[in-house]
């Protein structure tokens, strides 16, 4: 059984699960997965996978998993009584094979509450289960001197550099095990520069920090539960920071790409939250413009946080802090680089949300790559309507 735990998922699953509960609990949504590198056979894997869905449909989270997130003070109580409650249910699920050869279809459909925990211990199970019959007796060894030489480097950064990474891979790790073997010799190796994991189970199981806020689903949702298209950026800020007064202040920057977010995350924004997070576009290029823009919004950018998320290796996470260093903080969430690096090639899975209470939602990024539509249409009106230079859709 791959997944053992509720909490086998990414932190920001459960705070975004909470703003669900408190402000959306009628949202009904949908969410389709999609396999981004070419060439890749799932059609095999079909039958397992459903077999670990259904293994996955029987959990309940344990009352020391409760007591768990109860000690962390953004989550609150009534929340967690609803978590003792949960359960999946397959029949938000359907997985067969697509029309494309190799493609499987995946899709959720129903409540957001109910099927907003899905996305990654799905992902997780598909990356596993493709992994065990294409790798069956897999080179472990050459993993660990793979992440042996990660930690040499980090060893070598500069003390003043305060460089810090952070594990955010669960979603395409090459099996749980290698991500807890991962987990635990970064954290015996080079405590000072592990700041922790997005994933709650490990950090639970490790002593680690989890690490997370909000992810694109939620800024997508707010296109259609906001109260218009055009404000829905802020909306998701200002809800956001209605829950959680002042915890959990990064915000997601690239759901619309930087110029519309920089538009909307105004002297106010810039004051509120505690910084940013980067996915998608040239991280040089992020950093300056956002650094520039708090000094134009007279905030000091020594004071802010930027986070970097996207396709990190140590060596370029390393290149990022030296550029920005003494200029603004700087952290480093590492994902399929450390949790699915054995010298076989991952595969790029996703679960993306695609509509919202009927209506159609969309990113737009600055990864033309990462662009997320299932609805042409919609996705030329968003782009119109913020303003946005034509970028790729997948």
């Amino acid at each position: 059984m791959i997944i053992q735990s509720l909490l086998d998922t990414d932190l920001y699953k459960f705070t975004m699960m909470q703003v669900v509960l408190h402000h959306f609990p009628g949202a009904q949504v949908e969410y389709r997965f999609k396999c981004r590198t070419a060439g890749v056979d799932l059609w095999p894997d079909l039958d397992a996978i459903r077999a670990e869905i259904g293994d996955l449909c029987k959990l309940h989270f344990r009352d020391e998993e409760l007591a768990y997130l109860r000690g962390w003070r953004f989550f609150k109580s009534d929340f967690v009584d609803f978590l003792g409650l949960f359960q999946f249910n397959e029949k938000y699920l359907r997985i067969g094979r697509a029309e494309t050869p190799g493609e499987l279809d995946i899709t959720i459909r129903g409540p957001w509450l109910h099927t907003i925990l899905y996305e990654i211990p799905v992902l997780a199970i598909v990356s596993e289960v493709y992994f065990r019959r294409t790798r069956p007796r897999p080179e472990l060894e050459e993993g660990r001197r793979r992440l042996a030489a990660k930690i040499e480097l980090v060893r070598r950064v500069e003390p003043e550099l305060g460089f810090r990474i952070s594990d955010f891979g669960t979603r395409r790790r090459f099996s749980r095990d290698w991500h807890e073997e991962v987990l635990r010799t970064l954290k015996r190796e080079v405590p000072e520069h592990f700041a922790g994991t997005s994933n709650v189970w490990f950090a639970m199981k490790i002593g680690t920090t989890p690490l997370g806020t909000m992810a694109h689903e939620y800024m997508q949702a707010c296109q259609a539960l906001g109260p218009r298209l055009r404000d829905s950026q802020t909306f998701a800020f200002d809800k956001w920071a209605q829950e959680y007064r002042g915890d959990l202040g990064i915000a997601l920057s690239d759901t619309y790409g930087m110029d519309a977010f920089l538009r909307d995350f105004d002297m106010y924004f810039c004051k509120l939250f505690d910084g940013a997070r980067h996915d998608s576009g040239d991280p040089f290029e992020w950093g300056e413009r956002l650094i520039a823009h708090y000094q134009k919004n007279r905030v000091d950018p020594r004071t802010k946080s930027l986070i970097f998320s996207d396709q990190l290796s140590v060596p370029l996470a390393i290149e990022i802090a030296r550029r920005f260093h003494g200029r603004a903080g700087t952290s480093f969430g590492i994902g399929t680089n450390l949790t699915n690096d054995l010298g076989y090639e991952p595969i790029n899975i996703v679960i993306k949300m695609t509509e919202c209470n009927g209506q159609p939602v969309a990113k737009v990024s600055d990864s033309p790559g990462k662009t997320v539509s299932k609805d042409p249409g919609y996705l030329a009106y968003l782009r119109q309507v913020f303003g946005l230079e034509k970028m790729g859709s997948e």
